[in-house]
Formats: structure tokens, C-alpha cells, sequence
């Protein structure tokens, strides 16, 4: 083991270990999303933030701001961060230039808003309990083929990617599948992921609820609609639309083909456990 991994090994707190985990498998997190995980002020985690910064084991960049002013900080894992999150894990050391090479990719990156969305739900259902977010997966987890078999299952749930979900959670006993919705995109192309997701299902794939987290009410109005015409889609499928008083672990999310609003914690899991 290096020697600069053992000598930052011994300043670091578990919460610092767990934002370099959050990092090297997440890739990108803002001030606010760091500081509403894990820290109890803003002002506190802008402190320990650069204390992390100078250590080297996190780095930060500002995006460009086309229409003037500036964005807050995004953090990156730093070469250092990536080694102690491998030793800790005890996996080989990244290669020389990994965080580099990480870094120039979320600075050019034309996913980085759809990214910061996806860690910014589960980073905010974190801060609202964190002894309830029992697992985070990134979608590079998910997307692994078998990533949601188990033992006895059928070989294409080993060996095929059937979906391809923007992340998957945990939250109090519910297992669920991330669908973030920034609006840019038709709601047929919501309705083919849907329709992947029953196939998965049928293959004998968890039915887990698919939460579609959407860019405003009139998207959720009209994607219920479309919905509606389809009659049972194979899986349970939840949506909730993104405006102040929303949040992720109360909702309120709405189930389809079930009456009344949801809590996370309250949606069916398919008598399926993670």
C-alpha cells in the first residue's frame, strides 16, 4: 500500500469514507447534495469540503455558465481518493491518470445534468434518513449482465442486460428501479423502457416498483393518460413529479392502477426482497 494512502488513511473520518465511496461509484456531487447527506450545515461541509480538497483525495470544478454567474462546486474523486477507496476495498490501485481521466469526462460531459439528478435523489433521500438508504447501485452497476439474477434464474436474466435502470435503492425494506426523467425525451420512449422492465419481469426478474421521478406535473398528467390506455403493464410503476414539497422518501408518489398517494417506504415490492 502506498505510503500517502497510509498517512491520509489516518486523518479521514468514516463520513469522509463515505463520500469517497459515494465518488468513485457515482461519479460527480455538488456542495449541496454533499452537504445534505452528510453534514448538518452547509458551512460545515464547505469546510470539511476543502480540507478533502487540499488532502487530495477529492477534486472540484466549476462549470461553465453560458448565461454569466456561477455554478457551486461538483466534486470528483482525486487519484489519492481512488486509491484509498481501492485499498479499502482491496482492489487494485487505479491506474496513474484514473481521476484525471474521470474528471475531464464529467467537466465535457453532456449527461452532467442528468447525472447530478439521479445522485441528487438519493443523496436527498440519505439526508432524510440515512439508516433507511440501505443500497445505491449507479446505472454502470445495474447494467451489468446478471446484475439482478439469482441463483436457479432463467439464462437470460444471467447473462443478458434486460434493463437498464438509472439507478437502484433500497429504501426501508423497498427495493425500487430509478427511471430520471429530465423532460428532453418522448413519453414513448418512457413507455419502451416500461415495456423492457415487464419483459424483465415475465423472464422472472424481481417487480420491483420502476419510479419514474419526472420533470413536471404536466409530464406525469400526460404520461398517466398514455398509461391508462395500456391497461396492466407487468410491473409495478410509480410516478412523481419533481416541484417544491416532493421528495423522494414521502412523495407523494403515484402508483399505477392503485388509488391514493404513496410514501416510499409504502410501495409494494412484488413479495420479492433485494
Amino acid at each position: 500500500m502506498p505510503d500517502q494512502v497510509l498517512r491520509v488513511q489516518s486523518v479521514l473520518t468514516a463520513r469522509d469514507h463515505q463520500l469517497l465511496d459515494w465518488l468513485y461509484d457515482h461519479g460527480v456531487l455538488t456542495t449541496g447534495q454533499i452537504a445534505e447527506a452528510l453534514f448538518p450545515s452547509l458551512d460545515f461541509a464547505q469546510h470539511r469540503l476543502h480540507r478533502l480538497t487540499a488532502l487530495k483525495v477529492v477534486d472540484r470544478f466549476r462549470p461553465f455558465r453560458a448565461e454569466g454567474g456561477s455554478y457551486p462546486f461538483h466534486y470528483v474523486i482525486d487519484q489519492l481518493g481512488a486509491e484509498v477507496v481501492a485499498a479499502q476495498r482491496d482492489e487494485p490501485i487505479p491506474r496513474p491518470g484514473y481521476a484525471k481521466a474521470i474528471r475531464r469526462r464529467w467537466t465535457a460531459s453532456r449527461i452532467l445534468q442528468h447525472r447530478l439528478g439521479v445522485n441528487g435523489f438519493f443523496t436527498q433521500l440519505a439526508g432524510h434518513s440515512p439508516q433507511a438508504l440501505e443500497r445505491w447501485w449507479p446505472e454502470s452497476e445495474c447494467s451489468a449482465p446478471g446484475a439482478f439474477a439469482g441463483p436457479g434464474d432463467r439464462v437470460e436474466l444471467i447473462t443478458q442486460t434486460l434493463i437498464r435502470p438509472d439507478g437502484h435503492g433500497v429504501w426501508s425494506g423497498v427495493p425500487f428501479f430509478l427511471e430520471y426523467d429530465t423532460g428532453g425525451e418522448p413519453l414513448t420512449e418512457l413507455l419502451r423502457k416500461l415495456a423492457g422492465y415487464a419483459r424483465f419481469v415475465a423472464l422472472g426478474g424481481p417487480a420491483w416498483p420502476v419510479l419514474l421521478w419526472l420533470h413536471s406535473p404536466d409530464r406525469e398528467h400526460h404520461l398517466h393518460q398514455r398509461l391508462a390506455d395500456l391497461g396492466p403493464l407487468g410491473t409495478p410503476v410509480a410516478t412523481a413529479a419533481r416541484v417544491p414539497g416532493t421528495h423522494p422518501a414521502t412523495g407523494p408518489w403515484w402508483l399505477h392502477g392503485h388509488p391514493g398517494p404513496h410514501a416510499l417506504a409504502d410501495l409494494p415490492t412484488g413479495g420479492t426482497q433485494p
